[in-house]
């Protein structure tokens, strides 16, 4: 298994972020993803930077490590056209290693664009749709296209990297597996279940595709205080206690807020690795393997932790997490 380190654009600002991917590759982790959001989930995590200007700038400050978006929504905010654009580039500045990881979205980021927020079904189709225009695309060459969704009118890129842009694609259930399976170099869930990975495999084995990367992802609050951790991870990811099918559908900040009102540090805690401890993030990161994912990255809690967690994991946490893995 490989361990990837998350730039969490909810919770710093850019220039931050842009050091933390240069420190990332220092401490050793293989690869880095970058949220895309224009909220944070909630007040508190008090950032929300435009992802792909950082991700150009990242691609600057690194060198080994591979570049992943987790994920771009490409149905509301970005038109597929443009998202096909702004990856080409990112992958040309990374010199081949940037992967476009897209997904269905979230009301919370896609709402901002005031054309309201389609049921699950119709984002799926949306999603279809939008990754059918990229991969043309990327393809080289004039693109129309007229479907239900989107229209496209003799887009071309003219600036395409040697090696294709991979496409990985989040997925929360069997309907998301079938959907895109076919369609995708790499499935991404933030959940150990491994029916979403045997489903994957089993869908690619029937249409005799190749296997893939599956990438997830897990949070966990590093602090030599394992009270401060604790307290850090309620007051700035208590959210993530709700569940996709919930997190996809609230609106805004506010709406998170109240819906985890009664969520307690104790139910963060259960969830969420949270203090100094190797053997517990280990421990926790062990339903990811057994469940088939072939990569994890996780996410340090806490924009102004970065410095002692990069030092932490350098000579600690990576050693132990690989000796596991092996």
């Amino acid at each position: 298994m490989r361990f990837g380190y998350t730039l969490l654009t909810e919770q710093a600002d850019p220039k931050s972020l842009v050091d933390f991917a240069g420190a990332a590759e220092e401490a050793g982790f293989d690869f880095e993803v970058m949220s895309d959001h224009y909220f944070p989930w909630l007040d508190s995590q008090g950032h929300a930077p435009y992802a792909w200007s950082v991700l150009g700038a990242v691609a600057h400050v690194t060198s080994r490590v591979e570049l992943m978006s987790y994920v771009t929504c490409p149905i509301l905010r970005y038109h597929p056209a443009v998202v096909a654009q702004k990856a080409a580039t990112v992958n040309l500045l990374a010199d081949g290693r940037f992967t476009l990881g897209v997904g269905a979205g979230e009301n919370l980021n896609e709402h901002v664009v005031g054309r309201g927020w389609p049921p699950v079904n119709v984002r799926h189709e949306m999603l279809t749709e939008a990754l059918m225009i990229i991969e043309e695309l990327f393809d080289g060459g004039y693109v129309n296209f007229a479907g239900k969704h989107y229209r496209v009118d003799s887009a071309k890129l003219w600036d395409l990297p040697e090696r294709r842009t991979p496409v990985a694609v989040a997925v929360s259930g069997m309907q998301s597996v079938r959907n895109f399976a076919p369609m995708a170099d790499a499935l991404i869930a933030v959940e150990p279940k491994g029916e979403l990975c045997r489903a994957w495999d089993a869908e690619r084995a029937d249409l005799e595709l190749e296997p893939t990367r599956k990438i997830g992802q897990m949070p966990i609050a590093w602090d030599r205080d394992p009270a401060a951790a604790r307290r850090r991870a309620h007051e700035q990811f208590r959210w993530f206690a709700g569940g996709w099918k919930v997190n996809s559908e609230l609106p805004g900040t506010a709406g998170f807020a109240a819906a985890t009102q009664f969520v307690t540090e104790d139910d963060v805690a259960k969830n969420i690795p949270c203090g100094p401890d190797v053997g517990s993030i280990v421990a926790a990161a062990k339903p990811f393997r057994e469940a088939g994912f072939t990569d994890l990255a996780l996410v340090q809690i806490g924009g102004d932790q970065q410095e002692g967690f990069f030092d932490f994991a350098r000579t600690e946490l990576l050693p132990a997490l690989r000796d596991a893995s092996t």
